[in-house]
């Protein structure tokens, strides 16, 4: 079967993707990658989100922070766009997806917006409506444990003074 020629083939145009959580939650690539897909059909429809052909192509998980490269076509990137932003939860973890940029390869979308492992995240003890609680600190925002144990709440250096 023969290739087809260049100016036939389909053009792709590679979206950088920041997302953020609290420290305690935890997805990876395919998860994502069915959010998204769930994100388009639910936006676009079937015949949208097959236009957009979104792909997750690199992903990279740290602790409450991850990136992400998706593919999509030419022409495409604002119905693309528009479906990242409808993402609100990956695997029952809230998320907020931001687009870092667009770029026409995946080596210049690297190189341009994935910047790699944050800085280290460490873990203090704060004063936080008059309690001693657990936060986790990345600067400049600190995640700090409510009472039950379980859930976060989402701080700045300002709010301990």
């Amino acid at each position: 079967m023969k290739h087809l020629p260049k100016h036939l083939r389909p053009r792709w145009r590679y979206l950088a993707v920041g997302i953020e959580t609290w420290p305690n939650a935890s997805f990876g690539r395919r998860a994502f990658q069915r959010e998204v897909w769930y994100a388009a059909q639910n936006l676009l429809g079937d015949t949208g989100s097959a236009e957009t052909d979104m792909t997750v192509l690199q992903f990279h998980d740290y602790d409450g922070t991850a990136e992400a490269i998706v593919r999509t076509r030419r022409g495409q990137m604002g119905p693309a766009r528009a479906a990242l932003t409808c993402l609100d939860s990956v695997d029952d973890a809230e998320v907020r997806v931001r687009v870092r940029g667009i770029s026409g390869t995946v080596r210049a979308c690297e190189e341009k917006y994935i910047r790699g492992p944050p800085e280290s995240t460490e873990q203090r003890h704060v004063v936080f409506e008059n309690a001693d609680r657990s936060a986790t600190v990345r600067p400049p925002r600190y995640d700090v444990e409510t009472a039950s144990g379980g859930a976060f709440v989402g701080a700045t250096a300002l709010d301990f003074r």
